[in-house]
């Protein structure tokens, strides 16, 4: 097994008297896609905000590639190859497509031209190079995360934290975005994905690791991962149930 990209130790959120992480621990290697799971309110969002900076963790460290970033905020984490996309989707609506994506470009070049041919890529690999010149706010729910996802590519992570990426989309649009996932993991960039279609994650991740109340209740390959009593319990059992009914 090669050295983890990343690696967070003992990871402990509070706010106030209550308890969002518990003592997370968890890795993601270069081209590994790592599935985190959980019912709502399990904390995943807390954790990948502890990972991409916005919030320092009560306790606990976050290592990338070796070195500790805990004290990074996320412009600095971002600067080191971390990026990430948000489960409500954030754009500059007045401002076109490829100027949201030159955005993110802008992290490794203060070149408006190198920018703009770096967004031009992106959004060729996303699919939406026909919307470039469109106002962000124009675009469809479906194309506004494959924004987001442009934009966070445009700053050439090695981590890519995906929440939710797949959300609101068609099946067909679902598979083109499986692919690309896909196609990046194979490039070599390490991913963390939240994601509540367990049909897509399940058969996508190399890895999961799934969390209730906080804790990590399981970690592994995704068919030991849907056999676990825990996590049936915990996020499947309904489902379980009816199906067995």
């Amino acid at each position: 097994m090669s050295e983890p990209l990343l690696d967070v130790r003992g990871v402990t959120q509070k706010f106030g008297g209550l308890v969002a992480n518990s003592d997370v621990s968890m890795q993601a290697r270069k081209g590994e896609i790592l599935g985190l799971i959980g019912p709502n309110g399990a904390g995943k969002s807390t954790l990948f905000n502890a990972i991409a900076g916005v919030c320092k963790p009560t306790r606990g460290r976050v290592f990338l590639a070796g070195a500790d970033v805990t004290e990074l905020g996320a412009p600095q984490r971002c600067a080191l190859g971390i990026a990430r996309t948000f489960q409500v989707v954030k754009s500059f609506e007045t401002m076109q497509v490829v100027e949201n994506v030159m955005v993110g470009a802008f992290v490794r070049t203060s070149s408006a031209r190198e920018a703009r041919a770096k967004a031009a890529d992106v959004l060729d690999l996303v699919g939406l190079r026909t919307r470039a010149n469109a106002m962000a706010g124009d675009l469809t729910p479906p194309e506004m995360r494959r924004l987001e996802v442009a934009r966070a590519l445009a700053t050439e992570p090695k981590l890519l934290l995906l929440d939710e990426a797949m959300t609101g989309l068609t099946p067909t649009e679902a598979q083109q975005g499986v692919e690309l996932v896909r196609r990046l993991r194979d490039s070599g960039i390490a991913i963390v994905m939240v994601e509540h279609v367990m049909e897509i994650v399940m058969p996508l991740a190399d890895r999961v690791v799934v969390l209730d109340l906080g804790r990590v209740i399981a970690e592994g390959p995704p068919a030991e991962i849907v056999r676990d009593e825990r996590v049936i319990s915990a996020y499947l059992g309904e489902r379980r149930r009816a199906r067995r009914a």
